[in-house]
């Protein structure tokens, strides 16, 4: 039965809301399908503003690889903001999707990609603008099945009460596999109903059913075990992990915003992974083991997307992008390739130690030059060894003065606070190293316009880790130290005034911290606060701490624990931690080892340059570090294809 488009109940409102555009569609590259020819229906959500949610690769990817079979249909849908949910509910406007304007209860599936735990009551408006019952139990063969996904999966525990399952790790396939089941359990009548659908889903070992399991605590509020409730449910759920990404060359046509959003580049995945270790870093745990796309395979998704979408921009994404074997190779390539079209080249992710004039200078060839950003983390050497980030002062310096010396005249830096065994000495170190950059730039480029700024945010530990196990700082001690910093930056005016200082206090990390490592009693505080108006948490003009720390006083006593139980406690070894049946490929025990190197302030190498270190991934995923170099070439296209000319010419961030 036809859908009908919600859009002539919903255009008569816009003119009274911020930004209308962003509710529209119809963007360059979107895809509206012939609803009653599609046997899967998907509504894809990534649960923020359209601003930040439409450049996001992961769902753009989705989008497209569902949209490329004859008989899905894939639309998108965002959360709105307030202003629009007000008049939604005044006149009975659903929720509802950008592309046909469809209503988010008609799909088969709702698909979200949390990149953030703080999206989570964004989920639950989305859900009750939709007309779908909030908990996965009251549904019923009407509602769409709902699948979270993304780094948030990797723990969804807080939110397995609002969604009936959860894929680990890479979609592409993931995907594909679960459209197949539903679209043969749909093809033979939906026998069985919603539960029989979802059982099949969990028999395949990588959807993970939360309503399949059952939790049993101890007495001390601790978890004794998950269990399956049924014989044909997994004892454990796998994450998904793409290996061949030249395979799956996407998005082929990227979506072009018609409203400003927080990316205006057409960007490239050029590999997944990181061996780097940081121990503070899940993505770069989760999405191990490392996986190159080729230069070849590179190549052509920039000539393709150029083309396909006239960007003037293009980036070039990874954990580390600098870290890829034939980096040079391939912005050489690409400099070569568009010389002459201005078309600009960014790597919004590099290190200190992986950082070279010659790769910037390519990047910005035809473009102006900008700032650079390195991420050292941590403000002491003693604080890199335990987050086990390997660069030393004397690294940074010596790499800012080579840039300072080749005409660049501002550097970022990215520290952390709150990070485990920090004092107030590690934090305070972050000015002298400031400080120590403005003298170097100073001295090597004869110039009293040299610029830093420090850019700083809490630490959370967050599962599949080693710091997993660590007590989060509370947001007082947080808060302290960075006081004790400005007041430390600003002791020597002729040095502190080009030196910025940018940071977030402690209270959003905290919260960050309950949603990250919590388990399904945390559910019901999700849910108090989304009922007492919490809306767009990872905005600060919307986040309130205190809305938070009062739904989990009123909800958590009944469990005999409260929100410091969840942040500022510190796990033992033994404790079943409540995503220990979601197997990221991470050995248990080794995180616990790398937990007690960090203690000891021993640092573990890149096992991709040295003898593998045994965390697991490679034998449980059947595979192996995927790394070139290739030897090949990017050749050059005649003519020149795809980057429009450059109205203002962008040099790349370059980012750690």
């Amino acid at each position: 039965m036809t859908v009908e488009s919600v859009f002539p109940m919903l255009e008569p409102l816009l003119p009274r809301v911020s930004k209308p555009v962003q509710y529209v569609g119809g963007e360059l590259n979107a895809t509206v399908k012939d609803w009653d020819a599609a046997a899967v229906r998907w509504a894809l959500m990534y649960p923020d503003a359209y601003e930040v949610g439409v450049p996001n690769q992961g769902v753009m990817i989705l989008y497209e690889i569902l949209n490329e079979l004859p008989d899905v249909l894939a639309e998108r849908t965002y959360a709105v903001w307030p202003d629009l949910e007000a008049l939604m509910r005044e006149h009975g406007v659903p929720q509802f999707t950008v592309d046909g304007h469809r209503p988010l209860a008609a799909f088969d599936l709702m698909g979200i990609s949390f990149a953030t735990e703080l999206g989570y009551t964004n989920m639950l408006t989305a859900l009750d603008l939709g007309g779908i019952p909030l908990h996965s139990v009251d549904r019923t063969d009407e509602h769409p099945i709902v699948v979270s996904g993304g780094h948030a999966a990797f723990n969804p525990e807080p939110i397995a009460d609002f969604i009936d399952c959860a894929v680990l790790g890479d979609g592409e396939e993931a995907v594909l596999e679960i459209t197949d089941i539903v679209r043969a359990w749909k093809a033979e009548g939906c026998p069985g109903g919603r539960d029989e659908v979802l059982t099949r889903l969990a028999e395949t070992g990588g959807v993970y059913v939360p309503r399949f399991y059952d939790v049993e605590y101890l007495p001390d509020g601790r978890i004794q075990r998950v269990v399956p409730n049924r014989e044909r449910v997994p004892y454990r759920v796998f994450k998904r992990t793409t290996m061949d990404l030249d395979a799956w060359p996407y998005p082929k046509q990227p979506l072009v915003p018609l409203a400003e959003s927080v990316h205006e580049r057409m960007s490239v995945e050029i590999f997944r992974g990181c061996t780097r270790g940081c121990r503070f870093c899940q993505a770069g745990m989760i999405t191990r083991p490392v996986r190159e796309r080729s230069i070849e395979g590179i190549g052509a998704m920039v000539q393709r997307g150029l083309e396909a979408t006239g960007f003037e921009e293009v980036g070039l994404l990874s954990l580390s992008s600098a870290d890829h074997s034939e980096i040079a190779e391939i912005t050489k390539g690409l400099a070569d390739r568009y010389e002459g079209t201005n078309t600009g080249l960014s790597l919004p992710s590099t290190r200190v130690d992986a950082f070279n004039v010659d790769l910037a200078n390519e990047l910005s060839r035809g473009g102006r030059r900008s700032g650079l950003t390195f991420a050292p983390e941590g403000g002491s050497e003693r604080l890199r060894r335990v987050i086990n980030k390997m660069v030393s002062e004397e690294d940074l310096i010596r790499t800012v003065s080579t840039a300072f010396a080749n005409g660049w005249r501002q550097v970022k830096l990215y520290f952390m606070c709150g990070l485990p065994t920090e004092t107030d000495e590690d934090v305070l170190q972050i000015a002298e190293m400031a400080k120590n950059v403005i003298r170097a730039g100073r001295e090597v480029s004869g110039r009293k316009d040299i610029r830093c700024t420090i850019s700083i945010g809490g630490f959370v530990p967050k599962p599949h880790t080693p710091f997993q196990w660590a007590s989060q700082c509370d947001p007082d001690t947080v808060d302290s130290r960075l006081a004790k910093l400005r007041a430390a930056i600003n002791s020597d005016r002729s040095l502190g005034r080009n030196i910025g200082m940018r940071y977030h206090d402690g209270k959003p990390s905290l919260i960050e911290g309950l949603l990250s490592r919590g388990d399904r009693r945390i559910g019901k505080v999700i849910e108090r606060v989304w009922r007492e108006g919490g809306r767009f948490d990872g905005w600060s003009e919307h986040f309130s701490y205190y809305r938070w720390v009062n739904a989990a006083e009123a909800e958590l006593p009944a469990f005999g624990v409260d929100l410091a139980w969840f942040t500022t406690r510190e796990r033992e070894e033994l404790e079943v931690l409540p995503w220990e049946h979601l197997d990221s490929g991470l050995d248990k025990e080794w995180l616990w080892a790398d937990w007690q190197d960090a203690l000891d302030e021993r640092e573990q190498d890149d096992c991709r340059w040295t003898p593998c270190f045994d965390c697991g991934v490679c034998p449980a995923m059947g595979t192996d570090i995927e790394v070139g170099p290739t030897g090949r070439t990017l050749l050059p296209l005649t003519p020149v294809g795809g980057g429009s000319p450059v109205r203002n010419p962008s040099l790349s961030t370059l980012t750690n």
